[in-house]
């Protein structure tokens, strides 16, 4: 029962981030926005963070946030002028993100 509370109570705060995320960055409510819980095994890393990714004519958007993903607020989404900042740019990959 534990393991179905946790599902029920990650697919409430997803939710509640992609509201926040497409009401932040002014996106269209039929755009996709994921939103994700991932483990991370980089030395240094947190052990679980919030991943976030959206798209635009601009190309893909992605931003983290270093908590789990039913601990996350509103105000732990970066501010709406870093919305070009987060686009992935094309061949860009790192170990860190």
């Amino acid at each position: 029962m534990l393991g179905f509370t946790k599902k029920l109570e990650n697919t409430a705060a997803a939710g509640r981030v992609r509201e926040w995320t497409r009401a932040r960055f002014a996106l269209t409510d039929d755009g996709t926005v994921m939103v994700s819980e991932l483990a991370c095994s980089v030395a240094g890393c947190p052990p679980i963070e919030t991943h976030v990714v959206f798209w635009t004519q601009a190309g893909r958007h992605h931003f983290k946030i270093f908590k789990p993903l039913a601990q996350v607020s509103e105000d732990d989404l970066p501010p709406a002028f870093m919305k070009t900042a987060l686009i992935a740019l094309e061949g860009f990959e790192c170990d860190c993100c």
